[in-house]
Parts: C-alpha cells; sequence; structure tokens
C-alpha cells in the first residue's frame, strides 16, 4: 500500500512511563504503516531532561514555533520522590508549562464520546470545550518556606524608581508564602483565542473567575475580557446567534452541572487544569480528552490531557499486563496531522486523521475497549482487553 507523503515535519515530543511505550505502538501500529512519517523529534523523557539541564523543552517549543504543529506525549512534573527515584540534578518544572509559556497560547480540552458510556452526570447531551489559559499563575510561582516571626510584604520597583509596598501579613510563627502573577498582554490573547473559537465552533462562551475575592487579579481577567468582547466580538456573536457572558466560578460550576452542554467554559490556568479533569472524568474517562495548545500566531501542540499513568508503568515493568486507555494519546497524533495536513494542503492526510479517529470510535462501539470503558459500558455485550490487543483491533479496522 502506497503511504501518504508529508512535507512539512511535525516536532514530535516524547514522554515518560506507560504513555511512552503506548507512543511507539501507536506510531508502528497505526501511523507507520499508512503514512511516511516526517517529525522533528525530541525526547522530553525525564531523565534526558535532566541530562540536558531540560534545555531540551526549550527547544521542543523553539521547534514548535519554527514548524507551528506539535504533538506531545505526556510528562512527568517531578517532586520530591521523582527526585529520588530518577536521581535527578533539579526538580524540573512541568515541561507543559515551559512549553506553553513560550507558546503564549490557549489549551482547548474537549471529552471524545462514545455511544454506550453515558456521562456521569445525566443532563449533559453535548461536549463541554474548556478553554484554560496557559500562562502564569500558580505555575509560574515563587514560593518562600517561612522559617518563623516576620513581615512578609509585597514589593514593585518600577524602572524609574518608583516603590509599591504591601504588607501580606505579620507573621508569628512558622508558615509558607506564595507569589503569583499574569500579564495583560497573554490575558489579551487568551480572551482573543476564546472568542475566536466560540465563533468558529458557533458555540456560547463563558468566563469565569472570583473577582468578588480577588477583586484586582481575577477582576483584571474580567475587565480585559469584557472590553474586548464590547470593543471587537460582540457584533459578531450576535450575528452567530452566540452567547458570551462572565459568572463567579463557583456560580458556573453550579450552571455546568445543570446544563446541557454544547458550550466553551473559559478559566484561569488553574482552574482549567482542575475543571478540565472533572469534565473528562464526567463525560467517561480522563484518557477520553482531546487536548490542543494554541498561540496568538497560530501554532498548534496536540497532547493528551492526562498524565504519564505510574501505576500501569511499574506493572508493565514486572511484565504484567496493562489495559490502559491510548485514546487522547491516538487523537493527539490525529489532530496535529489533521492540522498538518491542513497547512500544507495534504486532502489525503487530514483523509488518514479523519479515518484514525473513526476506527477508534468504531472499535469501541464495536465492543472492544480497555478496561476503563469496559466498567462504564451500558451498551450491548463488551471485551475488555490490553492495550496492545486494543490497538492491534484498531489497525486491522483501519487497514
Amino acid at each position: 500500500m502506497e503511504k501518504i507523503e508529508m512535507t512539512t515535519p511535525l516536532v514530535e515530543m516524547d514522554g515518560d512511563e506507560m504513555t511512552r511505550v503506548l507512543w511507539k505502538d501507536i506510531k508502528d501500529l497505526l501511523i507507520h504503516p499508512f503514512v511516511e512519517l516526517k517529525t522533528e523529534y525530541y525526547d522530553l523523557g525525564l531523565p534526558h531532561r535532566d541530562e540536558t539541564n531540560d534545555q531540551v523543552t526549550i527547544d521542543s517549543a523553539n521547534a514548535t514555533k519554527k514548524y507551528g504543529v506539535a504533538v506531545k506525549c505526556a510528562t512527568i512534573t517531578p517532586n520530591a520522590q521523582r527526585m529520588t527515584e530518577y536521581n535527578l540534578h533539579e526538580m524540573w518544572k512541568s515541561p507543559n508549562g515551559t512549553i506553553r509559556a513560550m507558546l503564549d497560547g490557549t489549551v482547548f480540552r474537549a471529552p471524545i464520546l462514545v455511544s454506550g458510556v453515558k456521562p456521569t452526570v445525566r443532563t449533559w447531551q453535548a461536549p463541554i470545550t474548556i478553554a484554560r489559559h496557559a500562562y502564569g499563575d500558580v505555575y509560574r510561582n515563587v514560593e518562600i518556606d517561612v522559617p518563623g516571626t516576620g513581615k512578609a510584604e509585597l514589593v514593585f520597583t518600577g524602572e524609574d524608581g518608583q516603590e509599591i509596598r504591601q504588607t501580606i501579613f505579620n507573621f508569628k510563627g512558622p508558615g509558607i508564602l506564595q507569589g503569583v502573577h499574569n500579564l495583560d498582554a497573554s490575558i489579551s490573547s487568551f480572551a482573543h483565542a476564546c472568542f475566536q473559537y466560540a465563533l468558529s465552533v458557533k458555540q456560547d462562551l463563558w468566563f469565569s473567575t472570583k473577582d468578588t475575592i480577588s477583586k484586582t487579579y481575577d477582576h483584571t481577567f474580567k475587565d480585559i475580557f469584557q472590553e474586548i468582547y464590547d470593543s471587537t466580538y460582540k457584533a459578531q456573536f450576535e450575528t452567530a446567534g452566540i452567547e458570551y457572558f462572565y459568572t463567579l466560578i463557583d456560580d458556573a460550576v453550579a450552571r455546568v452541572v445543570r446544563s446541557k452542554g454544547g458550550f466553551i467554559w473559559a478559566c484561569k490556568n488553574y482552574d482549567g487544569d482542575v475543571m478540565s479533569d472533572m469534565i473528562a472524568t464526567a463525560f467517561g474517562s480522563l484518557a477520553m480528552m482531546t487536548s490542543v495548545l494554541v498561540s496568538p500566531d497560530g501554532k498548534f501542540e496536540y497532547e493528551a490531557a492526562h498524565g504519564t499513568v505510574t501505576r500501569h508503568y511499574y506493572r508493565y515493568l514486572k511484565g504484567e499486563e496493562t489495559s490502559t486507555n491510548p485514546v487522547a494519546t491516538i487523537f493527539a497524533w490525529s489532530g496535529a496531522l489533521r492540522k498538518r495536513g491542513e497547512m500544507d494542503n495534504l486532502p489525503d492526510l487530514m483523509a488518514f486523521a479523519d479515518k484514525l479517529e473513526k476506527a477508534t470510535i468504531d472499535t469501541i462501539e464495536a465492543g472492544v475497549m480497555t478496561k476503563d470503558l469496559a466498567i462504564m459500558w451500558e451498551g450491548s455485550e463488551c471485551t475488555a482487553v490490553n492495550s496492545r490487543a486494543f490497538l492491534e483491533a484498531i489497525a486491522t479496522r483501519l487497514a
């Protein structure tokens, strides 16, 4: 069979643990037999990040700026336990955080629906897309372990020497401090991306923060969104018959649970991290959610929304069988291939991406799936298989 040709490489970012194993299997079984794959490869596995002092992460982000489309495997963000396990030189920052900051993008995450797996929230009838700001907040924080009694201050010193100083807290004993920041320019990019995405899919856009408590930080998000909407997008939204509205995040949660779905929910960075996991799980599984980072200048990075599946990886190392769901990682590849085909005017590559996704969904709906889906299955009889067998079933259907 003649393979589909590519003209421009994808930026390929390999990852860690069980998702790294699946990454190779997906390429071997579902992509290489059909596509003459061209990638610029970066190993973002934790050992190699440590060897390069995390320069490989920066290089991969710069490559994404150059080529325009990337596909990323899940990666480890190390903690103290990982420092010992991998004998690291440093507790490296989140690769996702580094890449998102360098691209200054917005992450759009949406559940992958299959018949036979019904949402936990019975009112939901259509997917809910999370639009997550991808810069700043806790992901770019600075922290202090306060040793004892003393005064903590927030200080800004301008280039002109002007100083703004505010007391945070007078400590009477040990505690902790955290400083976070954001940029008006990044918030504006986030707002534009959300409004443009809503117009492209013709869906309502919700935005939520906690401006009643955070009267400067969160209120700035609210104000920038409203200013941009009123000046640039209001007429377009009215013409398209869609709505933008702002609400407090606690009210948004209540509204989401009572809704029918079919809208975009824009959140700050950490809020989006948490809420996208909640949405994915309530729709079925964390392994059934697409995730794409979109930069203001039109660069795209596709990834799975979940982690490296450490528990399954430890079993895999013991030679035990695992039934890890690879669907989100498959859809990361299909999304990147489709976008590469769209940018390079390669209709065959775009069609292949569509067929890969359809073969994956059809395999599940025919009753062959991993165990996480089998325990929720409400269709006809199903067979729970291991990861490799599931990918082989998709490959057979795709061929």
